[in-house]
């Protein structure tokens, strides 16, 4: 057992004012319109390597938010919980001392039990990262649980910590229904040549295969393009999510064709430290050479490589851009990462047949005008021609009026998908 994580450097427990945004003017608690209505909420959780996301919602085919927040930076110094509400602005953040998930975890859910909204809590929701076939959000029993023990070989970097916050809500709240909404879930449409490695056929035997992920976020931005563009959701659309993880999908007719990540999140495009696709010869050559061990090469490719290896000095496209002028590693960052995700939106042109649309989102598809115009000149054979002004000021429809292919802006939201789908996969009577 770990000991009680305290706010850093107040010596307090777990209550402390991490709630000071969310708290009247006389010091009560401010209710959210969930807990005064008692209209049932649903819990997401979205645990990363460094951190946990979450939010409560209210149910409904529209679920509205109610409170929102995360826990980052968790095994390093400076961790925080940063916590925000719709009736409540700027979002506060507070330091506490979190060594490690589980530890993390325990805060915050001791936190959440002091908030008044808990107490309309019907369900929680989960990202999965790796869901190998399941093609639909799950309610968690506990076969599915076993099942998710037995495959955290093929995701070690995130299916324990997941399996951790379903195991800790299971044990101090058990009667919550729990929903496990799998990363990979939206690429089972892909064709098997897609899917398909080239490698001895009996490790396809072994589940050994292209599985794809950001598939919420895509999920998400194909349910808003239908909302926006009914016709083009049905038509061929590739969507760019570009963040400190970085991924492209090839959509047609609503379903995913190909994506860039593969078997596992380090495969397809240069990230913010990790390498994307690689030789596997490199592999032995370092081996070789440096006598480098499989698990430091690991440690290599997913934290040490992309942007941050590439420049020398930061994995943070903010930060390079600012450099670029005078820094000529920083320069060849940012156009490597331009030039792969130009070539990722050729190749998915061609496999579609030609664009109709493409979606940018994520950190830096959505704040960054000036990648996403390096990414996009020269596309001008694929009928492609951005509008400068809707672009730098991150418009919505950033495409000119004479490009053949629309080019959208479209903020992500992965918990608001898992809201959703809780929603769905239980129904709304249940969630009463």
């Amino acid at each position: 057992m770990h000991g009680s994580p305290h706010c850093a450097g107040a010596g307090r427990p777990a209550s402390c004012d991490v709630t000071k945004n969310i708290l009247r003017p006389d010091g009560q608690p401010r209710r959210s319109r969930g807990a005064a209505s008692g209209l049932p909420c649903v819990l997401t959780l979205n645990g990363g390597s460094s951190s946990i996301r979450f939010a409560v919602y209210e149910r409904g085919p529209a679920p509205r938010l109610r409170l929102a927040g995360k826990i980052d930076r968790i095994g390093s110094r400076g961790t925080n919980l940063t916590v925000a509400s719709p009736a409540a602005k700027p979002p506060v953040a507070r330091g506490l001392a979190a060594s490690d998930h589980r530890t993390a975890a325990g805060f915050l859910l001791d936190w959440l039990e002091q908030q008044p909204v808990f107490a309309a809590l019907k369900a929680i929701g989960h990202r999965v990262v790796h869901g190998m076939k399941h093609a639909e959000p799950e309610r968690i029993t506990p076969r599915l649980l076993a099942e998710l023990h037995r495959l955290t070989p093929y995701d070690p970097d995130h299916l324990p910590r997941e399996i951790e916050l379903i195991e800790l809500m299971r044990q101090r709240h058990p009667r919550l229904p729990q929903v496990a909404c799998f990363d990979t879930a939206f690429h089972r449409t892909m064709p098997r040549v897609a899917r398909l490695l080239p490698i001895p056929r009996r490790y396809a035997a072994q589940g050994v295969e292209r599985y794809g992920f950001h598939g919420l976020s895509y999920a998400y931005l194909m349910e808003e393009l239908g909302r926006l563009d009914p016709a083009a959701a049905k038509g061929r659309v590739i969507l760019a999510h570009l963040g400190n993880g970085a991924s492209l999908a090839a959509v047609r007719r609503g379903g995913s064709i190909d994506t860039s990540m593969g078997f596992t999140p380090a495969a397809g495009l240069v990230m913010s430290t990790r390498a994307g696709d690689l030789d596997p010869g490199l592999l032995s050559f370092l081996a070789r050479r440096e006598k480098m061990t499989p698990a430091e090469f690991e440690q290599m490719v997913n934290h040490a490589s992309g942007l941050l290896g590439v420049s020398g000095t930061s994995s943070d496209v903010r930060d390079l851009l600012a450099r670029e002028a005078r820094d000529e590693r920083a320069a060849e960052a940012i156009a490597l990462f331009c030039y792969q995700a130009k070539k990722w939106i050729g190749a998915y042109a061609a496999a579609l047949g030609g664009l109709d649309t493409l979606v940018f989102a994520g950190g830096i598809g959505e704040n960054a005008p000036v990648i996403r115009a390096r990414i996009c000149a020269g596309l001008g054979f694929l009928g492609l021609e951005l509008n400068p002004k809707g672009n730098a000021k991150n418009a919505a429809m950033i495409s000119a009026h004479t490009s053949r292919v629309k080019v959208r802006v479209i903020r992500t939201n992965e918990e608001l998908m898992i809201a959703r789908s809780v929603c769905r996969t239980l129904g709304l009577a249940e969630l009463r």
